[in-house]
């Protein structure tokens, strides 16, 4: 609304300095200091709001040390993320940028459906919370809306780039002899098409287009993607709910993947740096910026509160809608192949308890017992049963998800 109110000053004002509201690194400052200053400042007052409704966390004993100690938490703090989102990207967001409509229907969306199941919870006593079923048919749908929108929606363009080369040629100033001459390129003209092609890393000059999987038939594609956008945020929302399960370590592992995709989404929305770098150049998306360090800024104030030992818990109403966010944003710059990269930490958590259920069952038809791999799954409780204690987990899955995130960038060369 701001960014409005700066444009409308600008063009109808003499005021010095409203050209500001106009540049992306203005706003995306402004908006990571007050999604910070809200998730702290306000972040204690729910938190003391949450211990008067008496909405606190009920703790299965797993057998852990110290989790008995964790019994009546407050829980539902994903609501400070999500105010901490949706106030600064609605004061200094372009409302009109499509992508930033899709991300705030996805943070609402998942916001609610994770509200729904820690409210079952809380208020109905029902440990096993809003039907895992539910849950599936809400990020189908997500998946259904983010996917429909990309096909349908005519702001939603890759622009395919026309070159010109030229030949520099130096010479000798005295002499005038040539001493070198190189030729190079430059953008003359963008075109932009609906595409279904998305980003191959590590391969130059390489993209998937979902229309060649489907034999050329560009509706069957845009269906196709449907199917691999609801994978993706069911695969990585389901992750992220996963990972949420020590004092800080889901909010401390995202911080680093949103502002990669931040990055990402900046280059992608600048034709000189996509150019240079040989990625998409997509249009507008270097608005999601703006959300990517509002994010940031809200999940970095979460954490004043949420490291050991914790004073709130996020419950799904934060744990489904982070890993939402970061699915359809990756899916909105294409990148949707770099998550198993990018947020390797989701991907071997889920695959922990994958294999531990599948190898029990297995075990457990063929030799009458079940057998673990693990002491506990997902991993993270793997660590804590060694007797790891809580911070150093937390630490050490930051600094993997430091190292991935910084391999995601290093992607944008290797190719």
């Amino acid at each position: 609304m701001l960014h409005w109110l700066f444009e409308y000053l600008d063009k109808h004002t003499d005021l010095p300095g409203m050209r500001i509201g106009d540049y992306i690194s203005f706003r995306s400052a402004a908006a990571i200091i007050l999604s910070l200053l809200i998730a702290i400042i306000f972040g204690k007052r729910i938190i003391r709001f949450l211990k008067r409704k008496q909405i606190g966390e009920d703790i299965r004993d797993l057998g852990l040390d110290g989790q008995l100690q964790k019994k009546g938490t407050p829980t539902m703090g994903g609501i400070i993320i999500i105010l901490a989102v949706l106030i600064p990207v609605l004061l200094f967001g372009d409302l009109a940028n499509i992508y930033i409509q899709l991300l705030l229907i996805s943070t609402l969306w998942l916001g609610l459906i994770g509200g729904l199941d820690d409210y079952i919870k809380v208020f109905r006593h029902k440990k096993e919370g809003l039907n895992g079923r539910f849950k599936i048919v809400g990020q189908v749908g997500l998946g259904i809306i983010v996917g429909t929108t990309m096909w349908q929606s005519e702001q939603i363009v890759v622009r395919e780039k026309s070159y010109e080369e030229y030949t520099y040629t130096i010479t000798d100033k005295e002499s005038g002899a040539v001493v070198d001459e190189y030729t190079d390129r430059r953008v003359i003209s963008t075109t932009p098409e609906k595409s279904t092609e998305t980003s191959i890393p590590f391969l130059k000059d390489t993209v998937l287009d979902y229309s060649q999987i489907t034999g050329g038939n560009e509706t069957l594609a845009w269906l196709f993607y449907i199917i691999v956008a609801i994978f993706v945020i069911t695969a990585v929302s389901n992750g992220a709910n996963l990972t949420d399960g020590i004092d800080g370590l889901l909010t401390s592992v995202s911080v680093p993947i949103v502002l990669v995709l931040g990055i990402l989404a900046y280059l992608s929305g600048h034709i000189i740096y996509s150019d240079y770098l040989n990625i998409m150049y997509i249009p507008g998306s270097g608005e999601m910026v703006v959300f990517a360090a509002a994010f940031a800024g809200a999940l970095i104030g979460f954490l004043w509160y949420n490291s050991f030992p914790a004073q709130i818990f996020m419950g799904d109403t934060g744990s489904l809608t982070i890993g939402g966010i970061i699915a359809v944003f990756a899916l909105c710059i294409r990148k949707e192949l770099l998550l198993p990269l990018l947020c390797g930490v989701f991907l071997v958590e889920a695959l922990s308890v994958m294999l531990q259920v599948g190898y029990f069952k297995y075990t457990k038809r063929k030799y009458g017992e079940g057998r673990r791999i693990l002491l506990m799954s997902p991993i993270h409780h793997h660590y804590q049963k060694k007797g790891i204690f809580e911070t150093k987990i937390m630490m050490r899955f930051f600094i993997v998800s430091l190292l991935l995130s910084a391999l995601t960038l290093v992607t944008l060369k290797i190719q």
